[in-house]
């Protein structure tokens, strides 16, 4: 231990790793913020932490599984010439989750207040945890196989995951409030949700698509939205001539 602690690319390692770490998991912040935001205002929180929770302890369970993650790659069987594997058939799972998640939400939001009024109805805290645990099996194997690709030491990926998942729990209140005061911010997290249910069942059938081109089109659509939230705020306010008059006034 004491040479880990000792050694600086042990240190490179593990930053680059909880970087990346956290980078994936902005899919799974973005998933629980929008599920949780049905819930009661007092149980959002204790919701996102859970979730938060339960992917770290999975992620860490599948590390000391290294030897069942690599059994996953191999064939179980083929379709068209296609061989799928294990890991293949949780990422079509999925990705086919995501899709169907995606889109009915983002039916739900183009409702309105009648859409959200009638999901939050029918949602309870057992079955949001319940969809979150589901996505986090999907996320948490792609994050070791990222993980084992990196890094060979078992204690610096614990400890790269544990560091990223604190992480996220310390910003998933802020994002899942943001996304939640937004209507348009909810929609484009909602179109992501759909791109990366997209990407998982692509990668599922052993057609890759390079995650840095997906997280490239996430952070510019994120910086214009930005752009536009800060341009509706600024056509809310009053002119400054009508402020000043107002307060002259005694208003």
């Amino acid at each position: 231990m004491a040479e880990l602690l000792t050694d600086p690319h042990v240190w490179i390692a593990f930053f680059t790793l909880t970087a990346l770490e956290l980078v994936l998991g902005i899919d799974n912040i973005i998933f629980i913020s929008i599920l949780v935001d049905k819930l009661p205002e007092e149980r959002r929180q204790l919701a996102r932490r859970i979730g938060l929770a339960l992917a770290m302890f999975m992620r860490i369970g599948l590390l000391f599984l290294l030897a069942w993650v690599s059994g996953l790659v191999q064939p179980l069987f083929t379709v068209f010439r296609q061989e799928i594997s294990g890991r293949d058939l949780i990422l079509i799972a999925g990705g086919l989750f995501l899709l169907w998640k995606s889109t009915k939400e983002i039916h739900q939001l183009l409702e309105g207040e009648k859409g959200e009024a009638s999901a939050a109805l029918r949602v309870t805290f057992s079955a949001v945890i319940l969809q979150i645990t589901i996505i986090d099996v999907v996320f948490s194997l792609d994050s070791i196989v990222t993980a084992v690709g990196m890094v060979d030491q078992v204690e610096v990926m614990v400890a790269a995951v544990v560091a990223s998942v604190l992480l996220m729990m310390a910003f998933a209140g802020g994002i899942g409030r943001f996304v939640s005061a937004h209507p348009t911010v909810k929609m484009l997290a909602l179109a992501f949700l759909f791109v990366i249910g997209v990407v998982l069942i692509a990668d599922g059938f052993d057609h890759h698509v390079p995650k840095g081109y997906v997280y490239f089109a996430m952070a510019f659509s994120v910086a214009v939205e930005m752009l536009n939230v800060r341009i509706r705020r600024r056509a809310a306010r009053p002119p400054v001539e009508l402020r000043d008059r107002y307060s002259r006034d005694g208003g």
